[in-house]
C-alpha cells in the first residue's frame, strides 16, 4: 500500500545548533512561520523536525536540511532569521516544490 501525505516534506533542523546559536530561537520561529506561509491551498504546512547532530557544528549558524538534500549530502546553514526565506527556497528546490 502506498500512502501520500497531505503535507509537504519535513524540514530537518539540528537541535544542538539551535541551542548553541545566539539567534537559535529567532531562527526556529522564523522557520515555522515561513513554512506556514508557504503552504499551498488545501495542504498542511511542512513540519519542522528537530534532529540530533548532523556532525557539522558551525560556530554561528544552524544546520537545516530536507530529505532530498540529505540524499545529496548537502546542508543549508542559517545564521539569522533574515536568511530563513532563502534557505527554505534552496530546500524547496530540492524537495521539488
Amino acid at each position: 500500500m502506498v500512502v501520500r501525505p497531505r503535507r509537504a516534506a519535513p524540514v530537518l533542523v539540528c537541535r544542538k545548533c539551535l541551542k548553541r546559536s545566539d539567534e537559535g530561537s529567532d531562527v526556529r520561529r522564523a522557520l515555522k512561520s515561513e513554512l506556514k506561509a508557504a503552504r499551498r491551498d488545501g495542504t498542511k504546512p511542512a513540519k519542522l523536525v528537530m534532529t540530533g547532530c548532523f556532525g557539522l557544528c558551525p560556530k554561528r549558524a544552524v544546520v537545516v536540511a530536507s530529505g532530498a538534500s540529505l540524499a545529496k549530502q548537502e546542508y543549508v546553514l542559517v545564521a539569522d532569521r533574515d536568511q530563513v526565506p532563502r534557505a527554505l527556497a534552496l530546500l524547496g528546490e530540492e524537495r521539488g516544490e
